[in-house]
């Protein structure tokens, strides 16, 4: 028997307590974030206090790790056996403790790069796509990507087209890699490399990783969160 309190709660009362449309509470049932609700004779919804806390959790969860895991682990919670609902959660901390340490190495190298002196530069100081990538570590077609969208511009210096990196270009490139790798978007980047080549660069940097941070903080208490309201559900789901 569920230990949750009864409470006997309509699709409007779900919605209004979760924050919800009545349509989404019934797409939330339907998806299996919610049990099935029982029916009165005249085929009304009858919610209780466990349909509340897994629609709470759910949008808790949908913060902290977006909408579709959100789902598949309310789903396990009343599907599968705690232990795999434990390992979902443990994914989902663990992907947020990466990114957390790919930000710290992001802010570490965007500041030893963003503070490199570029004096006396040669012809000869400048790389071919293939070599920059090999340094990068990342494959040519995705320097010709970055190119494309604006992000890392090499020079032509044939007619051919043939791309050549100059210093200040092979620093565009490992800052849009550090960026790419902390999990930045090309729509952010492209608005925010223009900037970096009229001189701010740090201090743009700095606030993109800023926001960055802020969002990484915003979706592990969103989980912690949900954390919370899920032991409650998953209590309430024991016999």
């Amino acid at each position: 028997m569920s230990t949750l309190k009864s409470s006997v709660l309509r699709t409007v009362d779900i919605a209004r307590r979760a924050g919800y449309s009545v349509q989404q509470v019934r797409n939330l049932e339907r998806d299996g974030v919610l049990p099935p609700a029982m029916r009165t004779a005249a085929g009304y919804r009858i919610y209780g206090e466990i349909h509340l806390q897994s629609a709470l959790a759910y949008r808790a969860l949908a913060v902290g790790t977006g909408p579709v895991e959100a789902k598949r682990i309310v789903r396990a919670v009343h599907e599968c056996p705690t232990s795999e609902v434990l390992a979902l959660l443990d994914a989902a901390h663990a992907r947020l403790d990466r990114e957390r340490k790919d930000l710290r190495l992001a802010k570490e190298a965007a500041a030893a790069i963003s503070a490199e002196l570029i004096e006396d530069v040669r012809p000869s100081d400048s790389m071919s796509v293939s070599e920059l990538a090999a340094a990068l570590g990342v494959r040519p077609s995705t320097l010709r990507h970055w190119d494309a969208e604006g992000l890392a511009v090499p020079d032509r210096v044939s007619p051919r087209g043939t791309r050549r990196y100059s210093p200040a270009q092979t620093r565009d490139a490992r800052i849009v890699h550090q960026l790419r790798s902390a999990g930045y978007r090309i729509d952010p980047l492209r608005a925010l490399m223009p900037g970096l080549r009229r001189g701010h660069r740090s201090e743009d940097v700095g606030a993109v990783l800023a926001d960055r941070e802020a969002n990484i903080e915003a979706r592990s208490r969103a989980l912690l969160g949900a954390t919370v309201v899920l032991s409650t559900v998953l209590g309430g789901n024991q016999t």
